[in-house]
């Protein structure tokens, strides 16, 4: 089911009431990064990759437990909507931020999340480099060669980053649903009922009781149960 803007705006919010010095993720960020965990040819915990959504520390500093069911609800809430998107067509769409002042789409947050996942598992992603197809091969290069634009580390030539600059909105999402086809092989039956490694499958499921397998030290009722 996709999300409201209402419920994108406030998991905006959520992520912005963390602390700033801790530097946690915006939502354009934290869409590239589930998507990047998604794309993953390994599975990623959940333990694993949301400790990263609060910030350098990996220290959430929820003001009270209120905050933190609500915080953590709305990420889990985003990541398996992002999980039926893929697992429905292959196909995302990004969430970019706009400048305000001039109104360009800006990209370079969402490849920011997206790399950021793939340093979670680089050895599975370099194995997935080596063995794929030249087209996703390709689309790999293309993200990272975004991400070394993002940082200020590409050799392209001025003009050459204008241009890339100016197609990267539309490409991210070509090159996303290529390296599924190739990362996530079972997606591309498009059978969602036939998919036991899609990753918010966990199996055994714990009771309403039991300390969250997340990792946030929530009950699994307060925490990813209520999704």
């Amino acid at each position: 089911m996709d999300q409201s803007d209402q419920e994108l705006e406030s998991l905006s919010a959520l992520l912005h009431a963390l602390p700033v010095e801790n530097m946690p993720m915006t939502l354009s960020e934290l869409d590239g990064y589930i998507v990047g965990v998604l794309a993953c040819p390994e599975m990623i915990p959940p333990s694993d990759w949301l400790p990263h959504v609060w910030g350098e520390t990996g220290e959430a500093e929820f003001p009270d437990q209120q905050s933190a069911e609500d915080t953590i609800g709305a990420v889990m809430a985003h990541y398996n909507s992002v999980v039926e998107a893929i697992a429905g067509s292959l196909w995302v769409e990004p969430i970019y931020e706009v400048d305000p002042n001039s109104d360009d789409v800006m990209w370079e947050l969402w490849v920011d999340g997206f790399t950021r996942a793939m340093r979670l598992r680089p050895d599975a992603w370099s194995r997935l480099l080596d063995q794929a197809s030249e087209e996703a091969r390709a689309k790999m290069i293309f993200l990272m060669a975004l991400q070394d634009i993002y940082t200020g580390q590409s050799n392209f030539t001025d003009d050459e980053i204008d241009e890339i600059d100016r197609e990267a909105p539309d490409q991210i999402p070509n090159c996303v649903a290529t390296i599924l086809c190739q990362s996530r092989p079972e997606l591309s039956q498009r059978e969602p009922a036939n998919l036991p490694d899609m990753p918010f499958k966990a199996s055994p499921r714990p009771r309403r009781n039991d300390p969250c397998s997340c990792g946030s030290g929530l009950k699994y009722k307060r925490c990813c149960g209520r999704n």
